[in-house]
């Protein structure tokens, strides 16, 4: 009976490691340059006459029916920022970092700036 005992205590405790190492998600990101045929819902931005794409924190620009990952264009704006973003306050300034992208808050804009 107390090796039941031992044995169900174990299996529980098991138990619980396999389901919170199976909540653990890790996201990679594209490198800039990497080229892409699809994207996943992604915002067309227009600035200084170009198209760039904004999807999942990344940015991207189109060549001919492929995307490509490059980097925010400073000055750029959109609307919403995405989930993984970091509030840091900078030389008394509370701007917004993502993926390495430096925001500010700009009435109901982010824009990107340099830090």
């Amino acid at each position: 009976m107390k090796a039941l005992k031992t044995i169900l205590v174990a299996m529980a405790l098991l138990g619980t490691m396999v389901v919170s190492a199976q909540r653990t998600v890790v996201r990679v990101y594209p490198k800039h340059g990497t080229v892409v045929t699809t994207i996943k819902k992604p915002r067309v931005v227009v600035h200084k006459k170009a198209n760039f794409y904004f999807a999942d924190g990344v940015w991207y620009k189109a060549r001919g029916k492929r995307y490509v990952v490059c980097a925010a264009p400073v000055g750029i704006k959109v609307r919403r920022l995405p989930r993984t973003r970091t509030v840091v306050v900078v030389n008394g300034r509370k701007l917004y970092k993502s993926r390495g992208i430096w925001y500010k808050k700009s009435g109901r804009h982010y824009v990107v700036v340099n830090v």
